[in-house]
């Protein structure tokens, strides 16, 4: 059985892509997509992989949409979102909450999960009410049947969120890359504020999980397990080699190591357990941000026969 799969390449899914490590009961089909999110987008809509690899708040919402596909507790990608809002420092913002009554740009979609973590940030960390933003978006959702709140607008026809937030036509944007003087991140030294985050909550956000075709996990109840135990055999000794040390660390390899030194564990586990702070909290952020209408029990969320699961 060949499954057409949709995953990025990354450390801990090298040895999938080149079939060092191979599933027991199925064969990958790669599909390289140039950009990992298309792959949501067409999953999303057409259904068109057997397994994706998809952003976790687009599966959520996918999920509350009745979209055919279930998710595997595997997380490909993960990040810190403290730097993901940037504003033009000639606007004289430095407090968060200074955002209320204002415009802020989002890139692409509401939906978008790096965006909702960066808005939880804001809500939770800084109190900041977000329903008093105006978030105006640069593209549409993955989830076209999705309808965001009243104060989630479209870009202008002929505008573009970057110019605006030159411009000062906007306080602040979330996910865009400015390579410009004015143009900082709200929130100062953001990469140790994330990594201070870890150290003294545990907060390490999922931006992305695993999805399967219903149909495939209900004709093969043992696949599900099969998948899961593959790209955890894969992810572990992506760690060994971790530990061994690399020539020449991409910056993901080093995302990985400053994890296992801050934690002393795994820096990417696999299963509800391990990560079910982070699973509970971003379904309840999508919540909050009215991205889902309701929190999702666990067993909706993850296919039969993964609950259990740790690797």
């Amino acid at each position: 059985m060949k499954l057409h799969t949709a995953l990025q390449t990354l450390g801990h899914t090298q040895a999938l892509k080149d079939g060092t490590i191979r599933p027991e009961t199925f064969e990958f089909d790669f599909e390289e997509v140039p950009a990992i999110i298309q792959a949501f987008r067409r999953m999303v809509r057409g259904t068109e992989f057997d397994i994706s690899e998809m952003a976790i708040t687009t599966y959520l919402c996918a999920k509350a949409h009745g979209k055919k596909f279930t998710a595997i507790p595997v997380f490909p990608f993960r990040a810190f979102h403290h730097g993901a809002i940037v504003t033009n420092t000639k606007l004289g913002i430095t407090d968060p909450k200074q955002l209320e009554g204002k415009k802020v740009g989002v890139n692409r979609g509401y939906t978008v999960t790096a965006g909702v973590w960066a808005r939880s940030i804001l809500q939770h960390d800084y109190g900041v009410d977000l329903s008093k933003i105006t978030w105006v978006l640069s593209g549409d959702e993955h989830v076209a049947e999705y309808k965001a709140p009243s104060n989630v607008v479209p870009v202008e026809a002929g505008k573009k969120v970057e110019e605006m937030l030159l411009s000062g036509e906007l306080a602040a944007a979330s996910g865009v890359v400015i390579d410009h003087p004015d143009i900082k991140p709200l929130i100062p030294n953001p990469a140790q504020v994330g990594f201070e985050a870890l150290r003294t909550r545990g907060h390490y956000p999922i931006n992305h999980t695993l999805v399967v075709k219903d149909e495939l996990l209900e004709a093969h109840p043992g696949l599900a397990k099969d998948i899961f135990e593959t790209f955890a055999k894969a992810k572990r000794a992506y760690v060994e080699t971790l530990k061994a040390g690399i020539a020449e660390p991409t910056k993901n390899d080093q995302t990985a190591m400053k994890i296992m030194e801050i934690t002393g564990k795994d820096p990417m586990p696999f299963g509800v357990e391990p990560n079910r702070a982070m699973i509970e909290a971003i379904n309840q952020f999508a919540t909050e941000q009215q991205i889902i209408p309701r929190p999702f029990k666990m067993d909706e969320i993850w296919a039969k026969g993964t609950l259990d699961l740790v690797g």
